[in-house]
């Protein structure tokens, strides 16, 4: 199952980020190239497991912008990406984010409390990326998260996240990095 994904993500190459060892695959780095055929898996899949009963799909900039656009179109919802910067909006909520190889601040404009989102990432490692936007969401928009969709799971980053917000994160393959190489479950 899902052999497609699998297969691209045990040729990835993996480099050193400041020895965190990162793979760089089209799904989560938009390099070399997206196959089609891969990102149309990965679609299907948060199609089939997910509860799109939401006013919201939500979108960390930059690569889960590839995943919310499609969705949005064929299920007729619409998207917000969270953003690197800020713009000084009213109501915008600015928040930290910490991964194994930085710490960035993003921002969520146009949401308000009440209104319920399924958010979309790429990968998920260390959970620091989706700890801080849960918790931005639901403790300071007051957001309702419905369901969370993320493609990779990295060495139990999923455990990270349900641990730190009691939100559970579906995830459609496991990977880990051994003897430099990806290996996916």
């Amino acid at each position: 199952m899902y052999r497609r994904l699998k297969d691209s993500l045990e040729a990835s190459q993996i480099v050193d980020k400041n020895g965190y060892s990162y793979f760089v695959h089209p799904l989560t780095d938009g390099v070399p190239f997206m196959e089609p055929g891969i990102l149309r898996e990965v679609l299907n899949w948060m199609k089939d497991v997910g509860n799109f009963d939401c006013d919201y799909i939500v979108a960390p900039e930059s690569m889960a912008i590839p995943l919310a656009v499609p969705l949005s179109l064929e299920l007729d919802i619409p998207y917000t990406v969270l953003r690197k910067r800020s713009y000084g909006l009213p109501g915008e909520v600015v928040f930290q984010q910490k991964t194994g190889y930085a710490d960035s601040l993003m921002s969520v404009n146009g949401l308000k409390k009440g209104d319920r989102v399924v958010i979309l990432d790429d990968v998920v490692s260390t959970g620091g990326t989706l700890d801080a936007i849960i918790k931005a969401l639901r403790d300071e928009v007051g957001a309702v998260i419905v369901d969370v969709l993320v493609p990779v799971n990295k060495n139990c980053g999923t455990d990270i996240v349900l641990k730190d917000t009691g939100v559970t994160v579906k995830t459609m393959v496991s990977i880990s990095i051994v003897d430099g190489k990806v290996k996916a479950n």
